[in-house]
């Protein structure tokens, strides 16, 4: 074979990688270890577009190089099947979630005669070297036991803050019966009652679970939660865009519902502390800060005016205490329908549900609307016994803080715009300052006045002041706060994992380990019923019984032996929270994975994925991972050593200008001063010319058929570009498929690679791959310059220069491959070819180790090269090429020599020649006694390694 067949020789490599499963990892060896990981998938119908496999390239070629390194790696690669698209899908068109999903990773036909290539067959197009045989899909019933297991981990533990970590809630029980709740230093944000040991005993088995319910790290209780009632479920802060939800744009309103929740709370710290210890972007870490949100300060307890109430804030500035002059509550704050007056109840009832229409997330960034309502009760100040107004605004959420604020308009420009819009006092309690016009927030240049026993002071000293006088009146304390809060962990969905609880006299009981996987009950319909339950309850078969510990039919339930089985599932981030793990050991039937293995793998050295998963699969897995490494299931607290994020792959959409008003389309060129409208074309249409193909464009919607077209004057139709998310809404999306066949799938791994910086967003531009296309002929070329371009390596012994061109390669691409600089590495690629190929190198020492060099970029044509070299193994392992400093260092110097400082001719000479040496040497070139004409030189300047100017 002469010429370059990429689709054979790729198709041939990929099954011999198949069929020998070249790439699967050992979990017993000597061979150090590299774990490599992606974020895996959702598989959607819609398939892969080449904006998909830019990370899963990048983690491929740093997988590949490991193991030229010799170590052990593992690189896998599975689904996660669960979410709310497969559901909706199943909604439309009658399928079951299972095959949808199916079908789209394996590929084939659905129930709507449409053809679905497949996830797994595009990626194995594509070359990588995962290992398959550790392949997971969360919505795999083996999959999912183990994500029911680690729920009843979390709900059969507490955090003990005494000694920071999760414990068993059997020893807190233990330590309830002989001490009570005094003594115990819990991570909880519910309303803890103090009991002795002598009334707990006394408590009814009811009464301790419901009591131990506070201290879970998962639990039931009461939440605001982000309701959509379009889709009937209730939706994260992330799958909120605008008010509406991600998914479809219906409306989003908030209601409390009982929901399970995660304890993340308890690690707030832990969490913060662990960023320090990994090695991840630090945009990224900033998020996850931020999120997080520490912040030091007290709390302060306001009672309620003729009330036996009292309304607890936290506030980061208690040197301001005495500038309070309202406070504003969360419009879903417990108290507010206890402390609304009957005069201020038609406006606080309307402020409310106007409210719950916005979202947390867009009520946090609207910082223009000022809106409110006086709830017409009074607070009183700590201090002076003031009365203090108390306000709702939706500028205060229930879910942070404690739901309430002390407003101090002087010193915070929303509360200063608020009292402004609403007519409210504002004292000033800063020395020295205007605040005619807006608040003043600048603490390190505070001082304090008309503030009582504060006057005077600054910031520090104020604030711990402020803090002692409020802890001697029993009205507040010094705290640490954080913004983040409990997770809500329950969604009114069907294609979701099960939890594994059923229900005895109302309170939640666990399903044992041994009972596991619940599996999802088969239904007719993936909607919620008519009364307004979670699609689960369309189920007949969903009661547990606890004698067979078996699911049974709803029809036998008795709360004897026969009970109900939770109604939610698990939300989205569930399956891939411990993910990383079960690829650990994945046929494992007794274990998440077995010590033994967990041991030698340990965590992820390497993983790949995108920055918007930062406060959500990134945070929640981290939160997991340090529970079950208290609980003693896991050998670490951070599942995620080194993280990169890639970054985005842009389409470059394709624009059909059309005049308005008028079916008339005009090419690029002739738009001039015409008012058009730019209309997306399927860039399918276009050719890398910006030819439009004309007759497609009109058969492509029934309003184009009689268009009109204003051309080019050689009647070619020419669009528009511009860059933009690669998006099937925007025709812009190029099928990697559609690359692999027209140009290889070499082709396309080094191309993604090439098009810029990793963690940058780049455009796509089909029109740039020919350049890399070529490239790889070039390289084939160079491996078959013998008769009729047939291969041909000799054994002849390098040149000098060949050897300073593979050496400088090795350099550069081993340093580009540990910094991640993927695109310079395919420079250097090929400035070394165009070298070779001008040296007419045919060299087995340097045609050898260059295609090992090459390996991890361009698998295929490497493999194909290895073979025909005479090698029976696979390339995938062979060491990688050593660079010999020697070969870089030069011995010789080609000196210009100029006459009167014009340059004549070039002389090489030995580096360590001295300038006497040089100079006798130069003058008795013969082209030197010619230049010179007889004359002799007045003098000789010479700069040993640079130049040699002769002068007169």
């Amino acid at each position: 074979m002469s010429k370059y067949y990429f689709n054979d020789i790729e198709s041939k490599w990929q099954k011999y990688w198949a069929e020998n499963q070249t790439f699967k990892a050992t979990n017993n060896t000597e061979k150090p270890k590299y774990y490599v990981l992606d974020m895996f998938p959702y598989p959607s119908g819609a398939g892969l577009h080449v904006g998909h496999p830019l990370g899963y390239i990048a983690s491929d070629v740093y997988a590949r190089y490991k193991r030229h390194q010799g170590f052990n790696v593992l690189h896998p690669m599975g689904y996660d099947s669960f979410g709310l698209p497969a559901e909706q899908y199943a909604i439309q068109t009658g399928q079951h979630p299972s095959e949808t999903t199916k079908v789209n990773i394996e590929g084939g036909v659905d129930n709507q005669g449409t053809k679905i290539e497949g996830y797994r067959k595009q990626l194995d197009k594509i070359g990588f070297s995962f290992d398959w045989s550790r392949e997971v899909r969360t919505s795999d019933p083996g999959y999912y036991k183990w994500t029911q297991w680690i729920f009843i981990q979390l709900f059969e533990s507490w955090y003990d803050k005494a000694s920071d970590k999760a414990r068993p809630i059997s020893e807190l029980v233990t330590i309830f019966s002989s001490e009570g709740n005094t003594t115990v230093q819990v991570a909880s944000e519910a309303d803890i009652t103090p009991f002795t040991a002598n009334e707990w005993n006394a408590f009814s088995e009811a009464e301790k679970e419901k009591t131990l319910l506070k201290y879970r790290l998962t639990y039931l209780a009461e939440t605001e939660v982000n309701w959509c009632p379009e889709l009937k479920t209730v939706l994260a802060n992330d799958e909120i865009v605008n008010g509406v939800s991600e998914r479809g744009g219906h409306p989003v309103v908030r209601k409390k519902m009982k929901q399970w929740s995660m304890r993340i709370t308890a690690y707030a710290q832990r969490l913060l502390d662990g960023l320090d210890t990994i090695d991840w972007p630090q945009p990224l870490k900033d998020t996850q800060t931020n999120w997080i949100g520490r912040s030091k300060g007290s709390s302060v307890t306001f009672k309620v005016k003729d009330s036996d109430e009292t309304i607890e804030v936290f506030t980061t500035r208690p040197d301001t205490i005495f500038g309070v002059s309202f406070m504003t509550l969360a419009p879903e704050h417990d108290l507010v329908a206890k402390l609304t007056t009957e005069a201020q109840k038609t406006a606080v009832s309307d402020y409310i549900e106007a409210t719950a229409k916005r979202s947390e997330r867009e009520r946090m960034a609207d910082v223009k609307t000022i809106s409110g309502a006086f709830t017409g009760a009074y607070a009183e100040h700590p201090f002076t016994g003031e009365a203090i107004p108390i306000w709702i605004g939706d500028y205060v959420l229930a879910g942070y803080g404690t739901g309430a604020v002390m407003s101090v308009p002087c010193g915070d420009q929303r509360d200063y715009d608020f009292a402004k819009h609403f007519d409210i006092a504002i004292p000033n309690i800063f020395e020295g300052v205007d605040i005619s016009e807006e608040a003043y927030a600048d603490k390190d240049k505070t001082v304090i006045a008309n503030s009582d026993f504060l006057n005077g002071l600054g910031y520090a000293e104020a604030t711990q002041k402020a803090i002692e006088a409020l802890e001697q009146k029993e009205a507040g304390t010094g705290k640490i706060n954080y913004r983040l809060r409990d997770a809500v962990f329950s969604r009114q969905r069907y294609w979701g994992e099960p939890f594994p609880v059923y229900y005895k006299n109302g309170m939640p009981q666990m399903i044992a380990l041994e009972h596991l996987p619940i599996q999802l009950p088969a239904i007719e319909k993936y909607l919620p019923t008519e009364t307004g339950e979670p699609p689960l309850g369309r189920a007949d078969v969903w009661a547990w019984d606890v004698t067979t510990n078996k699911v049974v039919a709803n029809s036998l339930i008795d709360d004897v032996t026969v009970f109900p089985l939770e109604l939610n599932t698990m939300p989205g981030w569930a399956g891939s929270s411990c993910y990383l793990f079960r690829y650990m050991d994945p046929q494992n039937d007794t274990a998440l994975a077995s010590e033994e293995v967990m041991k030698y793998w340990g965590n992820v050295d390497l993983y790949l994925g995108g920055s918007e998963h930062a406060t959500g699969h990134l945070l929640y897995s981290r939160f997991w991972v340090k529970v079950l490494f208290d609980l003693g299931h896991l050998q670490v607290d951070e599942p995620f050593k080194k993280l990169i994020n890639q970054g985005m792959i842009l389409g470059e959409s394709a624009f059909v200008n059309r005049i308005e008003g008028e079916n008339t389309f005009v090419t690029a060129s002739k738009i001039k001063d015409k008012k058009v409208q730019g209309i997306h074309t399927d860039v399918s249409f276009v050719d890398i010319h910006n030819n439009l193909d004309v007759e497609a464009f009109k058969n492509w919607r029934e309003d184009f058929k009689d268009a009109t077209f204003i051309t080019e004057d050689d009647g070619s139709f020419k669009v528009t570009r511009e860059v933009e998310k690669m998006s099937k809404s925007k025709y812009n999306v190029v099928n990697p498929d559609a690359i692999c066949e027209q140009y290889g799938a070499d082709t396309l791994r080094m191309y993604e690679m090439f098009l810029g910086p990793l963690e940058q967003a780049k455009p796509w531009s089909t029109a740039g791959i020919t350049g890399v296309s070529n490239f790889l002929k070039k390289l084939w070329k160079l491996y078959h310059s013998g008769a009729e371009e047939g291969f041909s390596v000799s054994e002849d012994a390098a040149s000098k220069d060949s050897l300073k061109t593979l050496h400088k390669t090795i350099k550069k691409v081993q340093e580009d491959i540990e910094n991640f600089s993927f695109n310079t590495s395919v420079s250097t690629f090929m400035i070394a070819v165009n070298e070779l190929s001008a040296q007419k190198c045919t060299s087995r020492e340097i045609l050898e180790p260059l295609v090992v060099l090459i390996s991890p970029y361009a698998p295929h044509i490497a493999e194909e090269l290895w073979s025909l070299l005479g090698h029976s193994e696979s390339i995938s392992e062979v060491a990688f090429p050593i660079f010999e400093a020697k070969h870089l260092v030069e011995s010789a110097k080609e000196y210009p020599i100029s006459f009167n400082g014009k340059m004549r001719f070039t002389l090489e000479l030995p580096l360590d020649m001295s300038k006497d040496d040089i100079e006798s040497a130069v003058m008795a070139h013969e082209k030197t006694q010619q230049y010179l004409e007889g004359r002799t030189p007045k003098k000789v300047i010479i700069v040993p390694g640079k130049i040699v100017n002769i002068v007169g």
